[in-house]
């Protein structure tokens, strides 16, 4: 069993995650979990926030030259913002007059969570509701990530629409057909998508989508959109059918939906599935190299709750951020009187990072699941459990039958 914690406020003194539950002897290495920290934070759209932090992630325990020693790992991220907030944000008693905040945000947790928590200050709320509380999240999860790696699953993302715009070029149905390069990961689909300011497949696509953020930033709104996170190398047999809280693509809908603003999540065609005849959806079932296979993969990986074996495609969408430069209608509950929403430092878009959590989330339910499945307290005896697994598991079906 793994887990995770995170705590601090957006503008604290720090974040800090606990993540419990990894074999011992995985090499983790401090500049891996930085790499995919820095991931978090591009993107053309981002706020004047991410030109103040540089996220690294400090290791305070559980690792020993460079190997996890299977105890809980502690990492802590600094706020260099908080120089600025010391006043604003002190655990100790107030040493002056500070201003509440009164006027919540539509589509931001301002409201629920004063309601909720008994608050009379909408800071309070916001602190902990910020998407800042994800860069815990990513470095967690970058432990569960290379894990995973160390069994060949590879995990990447990128961003499908962004404001409604979307390329003439589906690589989705590429995806779907099973229709893949012989060396495809999908890692590989992160690093093209990297290359891109909005982390798009190709540039015709790239241009349009900065040019509709820069109408955003002029009207002071907003931009939502889609993305694709991709699995490859996962294995046949993770998940369950027999209880509802076993099934793999339930753990994976959870993941997905805990991100920020994230409004849909779906599995393989998803949606569209909906919408066609049974003989247009399901994967027929092949023999590929003497191995059973699908000829496409409209399941996106997971048949009965349970990893067929091919990619995991998961496609979420992330809503608009709710903080506008040129806000709609709130209420001041001071006064009670009809005002315009309250402004907050924020971006404009942020459905580029949005992919790069969803890889971490992915990533983590996956470790999870895999480490259920096959167990071991050190690298050496899962992976010993995992090859075992594998011979025998083409062998196992014919005997049965």
């Amino acid at each position: 069993m793994i887990r995770f914690l995170t705590a601090g406020e957006s503008h604290g003194k720090a974040l800090t995650t606990i993540v419990e539950g990894f074999p011992s002897n995985l090499r983790i290495e401090n500049e891996y979990l930085n790499f995919h920290l820095k991931r978090r934070q591009a993107g053309y759209g981002r706020g004047l926030r991410m030109k103040i932090e540089t996220d690294t992630a400090e290791i305070l325990s559980g690792i020993r030259f460079q190997k996890t020693l299977g105890s809980p790992i502690s990492l802590l991220i600094r706020n260099k913002d908080w120089e600025n907030w010391i006043e604003k944000m002190s655990p100790e008693n107030k040493k002056s007059k500070i201003e509440k905040i009164t006027i919540p945000r539509p589509g931001h947790a301002d409201l629920v969570g004063i309601s909720k928590y008994n608050f009379d200050d909408i800071r309070n709320s916001i602190e902990r509701s910020s998407a800042r509380e994800t860069a815990a999240r990513v470095a967690a999860c970058s432990i569960a990530r290379k894990f995973l790696e160390e069994f060949g699953i590879s995990i990447g993302s990128f961003v499908e629409s962004i404001g409604g715009i979307y390329s003439k070029n589906n690589i989705a149905k590429n995806l779907f057909n099973n229709e893949l390069p012989k060396n495809f990961t999908g890692w590989s689909l992160s690093e093209l998508a990297d290359k891109s300011e909005v982390r798009v497949l190709d540039q015709d696509h790239d241009e349009k989508i900065i040019n509709k953020i820069k109408v955003a930033k002029k009207k002071g709104d907003t931009l939502g959109g889609t993305f694709f996170v991709v699995a490859t190398g996962v294995p046949t047999g993770l998940g369950s059918f027999v209880h509802y809280d076993t099934k793999l693509d339930a753990e994976i809908a959870h993941s997905i939906m805990s991100i920020n603003a994230v409004k849909a999540v779906s599995i393989g065609t998803g949606f569209e599935a909906a919408e066609r005849f049974g003989s247009e959806s399901h994967d027929e079932i092949i023999l590929k190299e003497k191995t059973l296979s699908r000829r496409t993969n409209r399941a996106g990986g997971i048949e009965g709750g349970v990893s067929t074996g091919l990619p995991i495609i998961v496609r979420a969408a992330m809503k608009p951020i709710a903080t506008l430069m040129s806000p709609i209608e709130s209420v001041d509950l001071q006064t009670m009187r009809p005002v315009d929403a309250r402004r907050e430092r924020s971006d404009f878009v942020a459905v580029p990072a949005c992919g790069v959590i969803g890889e971490s989330m992915l990533a983590w339910s996956l470790a999870k699941y895999f480490l259920e499945k096959f167990g071991g307290d050190s690298m050496e005896e899962t992976k010993d459990n995992y090859k075992a697994y594998v011979q025998k598991l083409n062998g196992r079906i014919r005997k049965n039958f």
